[in-house]
């Protein structure tokens, strides 16, 4: 599946629409954004499964703001809609291939239970 241009509309449809996904937080002008461009669409065609999104920050700055993006090229990773994995800088596509793998390996449950357990301390 090619990579998919998402607005702040849709951002959180894609999330509780899919199991994984990965937003890539860009802009034109951004030469680091235009290296790692390539990668991530590569990578998206061999994890049909697997959502890559694009999430234009000039276009969407109040996403970008709401997502906390202070550098890009910025990528998250979200499972079952929790933030599973976020990092600035670029990645080559040996270190993308095993975040996918790694993000594709989580223990939801573990994660699921963990989250209602911090919920519960906090009350």
């Amino acid at each position: 599946m090619a990579t998919l241009n998402i607005t702040e509309s849709e951002f959180t449809t894609t999330l509780e629409e899919n199991d994984i996904v990965f937003v890539d937080f860009w802009a034109a002008w951004c030469g680091p954004c235009r290296q790692f461009a390539p990668v991530y669409e590569e990578t998206s065609a061999k994890y049909p499964e697997v959502i890559f999104a694009k999430v234009d920050t000039e276009a969407e700055q109040g996403l970008a703001r709401a997502a906390n993006i202070t550098s890009i090229p910025t990528l998250m990773a979200f499972r079952d809609k929790v933030l599973v994995f976020s990092q600035p800088g670029v990645m080559n596509a040996s270190q993308l291939d095993d975040l996918v793998v790694a993000v594709k390996g989580i223990d939801m449950k573990q994660v699921h239970a963990q989250i209602a357990e911090q919920e519960a301390q906090a009350q």
